[in-house]
């Protein structure tokens, strides 16, 4: 493995870091309907617990409003208890084989509870990232213990890994101020 190597890898990384925050965060309901909402709602299906998108086509309706139309005739009870049943805080009503998912507005209190589990998962996130400067620093010094690499290079190798960490950690802090102020707006 050459220095090339370890950057490139921490770098992809680094970026896989951001792509799973940036699930994290449309997990995050903020007033507004999302289909993305729904994605950690899993129903029984036949015995398994399946994810609310394999037995159901997940819409919008408006902006505040998800549709959910089950595939199958007898799902939709099943669908409505688990998405009552999730901690989103959701109540689901039955129309017919459709079933709408009204989004309530958010109290003040809960949009400062919500800025809080955005910043904590942006702090999980840097976490992550600087995990990842680690491991690549760590690989880095065992190329120098083996004298495959030069103390210079270790040196440089170390700066440029900083440097890309420096950058993905402001672009988590970019991703966290949106998040929040999207939370907060009225």
């Amino acid at each position: 493995m050459s220095i090339a190597d370890i950057k490139k890898n921490a770098e992809q990384k680094m970026l896989k870091s951001i792509e799973a925050f940036k699930n994290e965060l449309g997990k995050i309901r903020t007033g507004r309907a999302h289909p993305g909402i729904l994605d950690q709602v899993h129903v029984e299906y036949y015995g398994s617990m399946v994810p609310l998108s394999q037995v159901a086509n997940v819409t919008l309706q408006d902006a505040r409003t998800i549709n959910v139309q089950p595939w199958e005739k007898g799902m939709g009870a099943k669908i409505e208890k688990a998405i009552r049943e999730s901690d989103l805080g959701l109540n689901p009503a039955a129309q017919g084989d459709l079933i709408r998912v009204p989004m309530p507005p958010l109290t003040e209190e809960r949009r400062k509870e919500l800025t809080k589990v955005v910043r904590n998962a942006g702090e999980d996130a840097k976490v992550a990232v600087r995990n990842l400067r680690r491991d690549a620093n760590e690989q880095a010094k065992k190329l120098l213990k083996d004298k495959a690499i030069t103390e210079d290079e270790d040196r440089r190798s170390q700066d440029d890994v900083q440097k890309l960490t420096d950058k993905t950690i402001a672009e988590i802090d970019k991703l966290v101020q949106g998040k929040e102020a999207e939370v907060l707006a009225v």
